[in-house]
C-alpha cells in the first residue's frame, strides 16, 4: 500500500516529517519499507531554465537547423545552441535544458552535454513540451508569455510540487490500513499518545442533495446472503474529461495512473477511505435497472481484461435487466465502463461478503484493489458516505445532476463488536502495570467506544472497520501498539513452562538426526509443495486418483489436489536441477502425503476417509560423483539407494530381519522391494522409478526413489535402545564360500539362510562376487560369499568354525539347492 505524504494530511494535521512518519507507522505495526522523494513531474525539472532568444540565424550547413543565441539569465555570456524547431525565432521567452540536465522519456534517461551538430557547437537545448514532460505536443518548441522573466527555474514557472511515497507493508488483518483515512487514524492515535496536537477529520458532505427527484433508476438485491449492503446513486448529464491537477497529483505520487475524471474519482475514494466503487454507463444498463445475484451455472462472461469466463451459482452478479454487467466486488464487465462518450452514471458502493468475494477472485485467478479488501472486510457502515462524498466530487469536475437520492439496501443492521476488557488481563498479557487512565485514553483514540466501566474493566464497542478486533486480546496487542513495544521494560526473571517430550518432538529429534547423516553423506535437501496435480494420478493402481484428497476451491489446474506420494514433486526437481546441467543428484525430503478413501466404514470419526502422515522421500539419478582425477567415475544404482536405506535404518536402530522384504513391482517403479511390518503394514517402498514415469516430467537419465512411512518407522525406533559396546578383544575369523545355484536363487535368500544357520557367532555376511557365463552350466550362477565369525569372550578355535561352516554348508545344500565350487 502507497500512501503519500501530502494526501495524508488532507486527513491528519501534523507537521512531522516524512521520516518521523514512517518511524511512527512501523512502530504502530503499519511497517514502513520505503521512503522516496516524488515529484509531479519526473526529475523535478531540475536544470531547465527560462531563456530569451537572442538571435536566429540558419545553420550553414542545413536547411532546416537554426544556430540561436540565448541568455539564460544568469549574467554570462548567452549560450549558442542548435535547435530544430521551425518556429524558434528571436525575442521568444523558451525554455532551456541547460549543459548536465537530465531528461526522460519514460523511464529512459538522457544527460544533456555539450555537442557538434553539423560542425556547429550547441551548448545545450530548448526544450518541447512532450520533451520535459509538461505536455504531449511534439509541434515546436514551447513559447512563453513576452512578460516571463528570464533565468526562472522551469520547476517555478510550472508550479512542480514535491511529495513523499510512503510503502506501507500490510499484515493480512489490517484491511483499516489500507487507505489514506486508515493509516490517519493509526497515526492519530500514535500522536495523542506521545503529546502533539491533531486533530482526525474527513472531508465534509453536508453539501450532498439531490438535484432532481426523477432519473433515478431501481435496485434489486436477490441475494442478501453474498451483499448484505448495496447503495446506489444516479448522476446524469456528466462530461467525461481529463481530471484536475491536484487529483492526478495525488494518483501519480502513489504510482497509480489517472485515466478520466470519473474513473479517478472512484480511485481517489478507494484509496482515501478505503471503500471499493464500480462506476456503470447508464447508457449500457439494460432496461433501466442494477439487480444484485447470482446466475445460471455456465453463464459466459467476458470480464474487463477481455478474458470470457464461465461463472457459477456461488458467483455474486450486478445485473441489469437481461444480462451480467460486473462480477461483484472483484472485476467489471467489458461493456459496461464509463468511456469519454458516457454522459450518464450509476454509482456503486456496496458492502460485499468477503467469503463470497473471496472465492469468486480465487475461483478466476483474479487480485484487485476491490477483491483485497472486500475479502478482508471492509466497513458496511461507510457504504453511504463514500457514495454523498463520490458524488459531490462528480458535480465538482463532471458536472451533472444527482437524480433522487441514494438507494440503500441492506439486509441488516451493522453494529460494532462488543469486547469486556480487565484491567488486570491487559498486566498479564503485557507484563507490565499500565495506568487505567492510559489503556481508556488509547482505546479512546482508537475509535472503540467505552460503554461503561468500573474499577475492574472497561466495557467497550469496536468499530466495524476493525474486523480483526473482536477478543480481549486483539484489543491489548492494539493498546500495546499504541502504547509503544518499547516501553515495556525487560525483567530480570526468566519465566517457563516445563513440560514432557511427545511423540512429534521424538519424531522431530529422529528427523534432525537422519537429515543431518543424509546431509553428511552428499544429499541435497529439497521441499516441495504438498498441492499437486490430480492428473499425475490417472490410470495408476499403486495411487488411484479416486483416492487423491481434492481442494474444494483450487487455485489452479495444476495444484488441485494434495499428493499421495512424494514421488511426483522430487521428479519436478530433478527436472529442473538436470535441465540446467546438474544431472548427479542425491536429494532427500520429509513431508506429509494424504489419501482419501471414500469407503473407510468408520462413521464415528469424521475425518475417517481422510489419512495423513509424514513421509521420507529419497532420490538418486546420475553418477555417483563429478569427474575427479582420484576416483573413477561411475553411474548410481539402486544398490546406492538401498545402502543408503540401511543406514537409515541402522541409525535409527532398527533391524531389517524384523520387516518382511519382498520384490513386489508396481506401475511407478520397477524392479521395487517393499517393506513390511509383521503384522503386514506397508513401511516404504524402494526401487527404480519406470521410464515412461520420469519422461513425463523431461528427466530421460535412470532415478531410484525410496519412500517411508516415517511415523511407522519412528514407533519402530521408539522401542530400541541404541547402545554402545566395547571393541571385542578377540579376533574374527573370516571364510569364503563359492557357491553354485540356480539362477532364480537370490542373493537375499542366501544371506537368510546363513544367519538363520548361526546367530550367535556369525557377524556379518557380504556378497563379494557374481558370475554367469563360461563354463557354468545352463541355468546356473555362482555366488562368492564371505563370512565373518568371531566370539566377544574368547578367541575361536579350528573345531568351531569348522562345525559352524559344516552347518552353514548343509542348510544351503537343503534350502536353496547350493553346491561348493
Amino acid at each position: 500500500m502507497n500512501v503519500s505524504y501530502k494526501w495524508l494530511k488532507e486527513y491528519i494535521d501534523f507537521d512531522l516529517t516524512p521520516q518521523q512518519v514512517g518511524e511512527a507507522l512501523t512502530s504502530l505495526g503499519l511497517e514502513v519499507g520505503a521512503l522516496e522523494e516524488v515529484e509531479t513531474i519526473k526529475g523535478g525539472l531540475k536544470g531547465l531554465v527560462v531563456g530569451e532568444v537572442l538571435t536566429c540565424e540558419m545553420h550553414p550547413n542545413s536547411d532546416h537547423l537554426h544556430v540561436t543565441t540565448v541568455d539564460l539569465g544568469n549574467g554570462e555570456a548567452p549560450a549558442q545552441i542548435v535547435c530544430g524547431a521551425a518556429n524558434v525565432a528571436a525575442g521568444q521567452k523558451v525554455i532551456v535544458a541547460t549543459l548536465g540536465t537530465k531528461l526522460y522519456d519514460g523511464d529512459d534517461e538522457f544527460t544533456i552535454k555539450r555537442s557538434k551538430l553539423r560542425g556547429v557547437e550547441s551548448c545545450g537545448m530548448i526544450c518541447a513540451e512532450d520533451e520535459i514532460g509538461v505536455g504531449t505536443s511534439h509541434d515546436g518548441i514551447i513559447v512563453l508569455p513576452a512578460d516571463t522573466k528570464v533565468g526562472t527555474p522551469a520547476a517555478e514557472y510550472y508550479g512542480v510540487e514535491s511529495d513523499w511515497q510512503i510503502e506501507v507493508d500490510l499484515t493480512p488483518n489490517r484491511v483499516d490500513g489500507a487507505s489514506h483515512y486508515g493509516v490517519a487514524r493509526d497515526l492519530y492515535a500514535w500522536m495523542k499518545r506521545n503529546g502533539y496536537a491533531t486533530s482526525l477529520h474527513l472531508p465534509s458532505v453536508d453539501a450532498f442533495k439531490p438535484d432532481t427527484t426523477e432519473g433515478a433508476i431501481p435496485v434489486e438485491v436477490e441475494n442478501t446472503e453474498a451483499c448484505p449492503r448495496y447503495c446506489g446513486l444516479t448522476i446524469r448529464g456528466v462530461k467525461v474529461q481529463e481530471s484536475p491537477k491536484w487529483l492526478k497529483d495525488y494518483l501519480n505520487a502513489i504510482g497509480q495512473r489517472p485515466i478520466n475524471n470519473i474513473v479517478d474519482i472512484t480511485n481517489y475514494i478507494l484509496l482515501g477511505t478505503g471503500q471499493p466503487m464500480h462506476c456503470f454507463d447508464l447508457a449500457k444498463v439494460k432496461g433501466g435497472k442494477v439487480v444484485v445475484k447470482t446466475v445460471a451455472p455456465g453463464t459466459k462472461f467476458t470480464t474487463l481484461d477481455g478474458v470470457e469466463r464461465t461463472l457459477t451459482d456461488r458467483d455474486l452478479m450486478i445485473c441489469n435487466a437481461e444480462e451480467p454487467m460486473c462480477i461483484g466486488g472483484v472485476f467489471g464487465g467489458l461493456d459496461s465502463g464509463v468511456t469519454e462518450a458516457t454522459t450518464d452514471i450509476f454509482l456503486e458502493s456496496a458492502y460485499f461478503h468477503p467469503t463470497w468475494v473471496r472465492k469468486s477472485a480465487h475461483r478466476f485467478g483474479l487480485n484487485t484493489d476491490a477483491s483485497f479488501r472486500f475479502e478482508r472486510g471492509i466497513d458496511p457502515n461507510q457504504t453511504v458516505y463514500n457514495l454523498r462524498l463520490a458524488a459531490l466530487l462528480v458535480k465538482e469536475l463532471a458536472g451533472g445532476e444527482i437524480c433522487g437520492d441514494i438507494i440503500d439496501v441492506k439486509s441488516r443492521e451493522f453494529p460494532g463488536f462488543p469486547v469486556e476488557l480487565k484491567f488486570d488481563y491487559v498486566t498479564g498479557l503485557i507484563g507490565k502495570d499500565i495506568d487505567k487512565e492510559t489503556i481508556k485514553s488509547i482505546v479512546e483514540s482508537l475509535e472503540m467506544k467505552i460503554e461503561s466501566e468500573d474499577d475492574e474493566k472497561i466495557n467497550i464497542v469496536v468499530p466495524t472497520y476493525r474486523v480483526d478486533v473482536q477478543r480481549p486480546c486483539d484489543v491489548v496487542e492494539d493498546i500495546l501498539r499504541v502504547y509503544g513495544y518499547n516501553n515495556v521494560e525487560f525483567t530480570s526473571e526468566v519465566k517457563g513452562t516445563l513440560s514432557n517430550k511427545t511423540d512429534v518432538d521424538f519424531r522431530d529429534d529422529m528427523q534432525n538426526l537422519i537429515s543431518e547423516q543424509l546431509t553428511a553423506v552428499g544429499y541435497h535437501e529439497i521441499m516441495n509443495n504438498s498441492l499437486t496435480s490430480s492428473s499425475y494420478y490417472e490410470g495408476l493402481e499403486s495411487y488411484p486418483e479416486k483416492n487423491c484428497v481434492r481442494l474444494m476451491n483450487a487455485l489452479s489446474g495444476d495444484l488441485n489436489a494434495m499428493r499421495q506420494t512424494m514421488l511426483f514433486g522430487g521428479l519436478e526437481s530433478l527436472a529442473r536441477n538436470i535441465n540446467r546441467k546438474n544431472g548427479n543428484l542425491k536429494m532427500y525430503e520429509f513431508g506429509d502425503v494424504y489419501r482419501y478413501d471414500a469407503e473407510t466404514d468408520n462413521t464415528e470419526v469424521a475425518l475417517a476417509p481422510y489419512t495423513e502422515h509424514q513421509a521420507l522421500g529419497l532420490w538418486l539419478t546420475g553418477n555417483n560423483h563429478g569427474d575427479n582425477w582420484a576416483d573413477k567415475v561411475r553411474p548410481v544404482s539402486v544398490y546406492d539407494l538401498k545402502a543408503s536405506v540401511e543406514n537409515i535404518f541402522r541409525r535409527l536402530g532398527i533391524n531389517e530381519k524384523e520387516m518382511v522384504i519382498e520384490q513386489m513391482d508396481n506401475d511407478l517403479l520397477s524392479p521395487a522391494l517393499t517393506y513390511k511390518n509383521r503384522g503386514g503394514k506397508l513401511i516404504g517402498v524402494l526401487g527404480v522409478v519406470n521410464a515412461d514415469v520420469a519422461k513425463k516430467f523431461d528427466v530421460e537419465q535412470e532415478v531410484y526413489f525410496a519412500q517411508f512411512n516415517w511415523n511407522l518407522l519412528c514407533r519402530l525406533a521408539a522401542k530400541k535402545d541404541v547402545k554402545f559396546y566395547d571393541i571385542p578383544k578377540t579376533l574374527p575369523v573370516r571364510r569364503d564360500l563359492a557357491l553354485l545355484v540356480d539362477t532364480a536363487v537370490t542373493y537375499d535368500q542366501i544371506k537368510r539362510v546363513v544367519e538363520q544357520s548361526e546367530r550367535k557367532l556369525l557377524k556379518s555376511v557380504t556378497l563379494f562376487d557374481v558370475y554367469e557365463g563360461k563354463n557354468l552350466e545352463p541355468g546356473k550362477k555362482s555366488y562368492a560369499i564371505a563370512m565373518t565369525l568371531q566370539d566377544d569372550q574368547k578367541t575361536l578355535q579350528d573345531k568351531q568354525i569348522e562345525a559352524v561352516m559344516k552347518k552353514i554348508v548343509t542348510n544351503l545344500q537343503k534350502e536353496v539347492g547350493a553346491q561348493l565350487r
